[in-house]
């Protein structure tokens, strides 16, 4: 006798309408994860790699309203030279931003260029008493956070950090060399007639470091 083949059940498969309901959740699945998708263009403002803080980007901001405040609260230097000689703190109350390394003035003087060392010319410097001694740098290092601090708006509590703030102060030297001092040869001043816009740093009322805002060689 012949033995009979059997074959082993099978295991029930899915339903159409099983099969119907998990597309139709994937689809949803799907389409959720689209909707809280944000595409992003590299380059654009909603990069990411634009949520870093950019110094350059900062002082490129920043440097037009800078340069402004200066120019409209800048003491002539043949007001302030004898100012600051007689009462250096009365004189930085009346014309200057306050800061805890020495308040920053604004001043316009009218000058001289002497020789050069290392990118800072000495003036000669109309109407202003003997014993002051007024330098300017001209680059192409732009030291110190002279123009950072001179409106007093711009403070340590804005950034994350040391650095950051640091940063932000050559960040805006650099801007002011790009929109100021690149147009200038600087390298040949010597014997030239300057009108200077700037600031400095009054710590020494008889020696002025001046960093620019607007040169005029005339």
């Amino acid at each position: 006798m012949n033995a009979v083949p059997t074959t082993a059940p099978r295991a029930p498969g899915p339903s159409r309408r099983s099969l119907m309901v998990a597309i139709g959740a994937s689809v949803a699945v799907l389409a959720a994860i689209a909707l809280d998708t944000k595409v992003v263009r590299i380059g654009s403002e909603a990069d990411v790699r634009q949520e870093a803080f950019s110094p350059d980007r900062f002082g490129e901001q920043e440097f037009p309203r800078i340069q402004t405040f200066v120019v409209e609260r800048a003491v002539d230097a043949a007001t302030l030279g004898p100012a600051v000689l007689a009462d250096k703190e009365a004189a930085a109350q009346q014309y200057g931003t306050a800061s805890s390394t020495g308040a920053i003035m604004p001043v316009r003087l009218i000058g001289v260029a002497g020789e050069a060392k290392s990118g800072v010319y000495e003036l000669k410097v109309e109407g202003l008493p003997e014993e002051i001694r007024v330098r300017v740098q001209t680059g192409p290092a732009i030291n110190g956070t002279d123009l950072r601090d001179v409106t007093g708006d711009i403070a340590f509590g804005n950034f994350k950090n040391q650095i950051e703030y640091q940063d932000a102060g050559s960040g805006i030297n650099r801007a002011m060399k790009k929109a100021v001092l690149d147009e200038i040869d600087t390298a040949n001043l010597s014997g030239k007639t300057l009108e200077i816009f700037g600031a400095f740093r009054l710590i020494n009322p008889k020696n002025w470091l001046v960093t620019p805002v607007k040169v005029t060689v005339r």
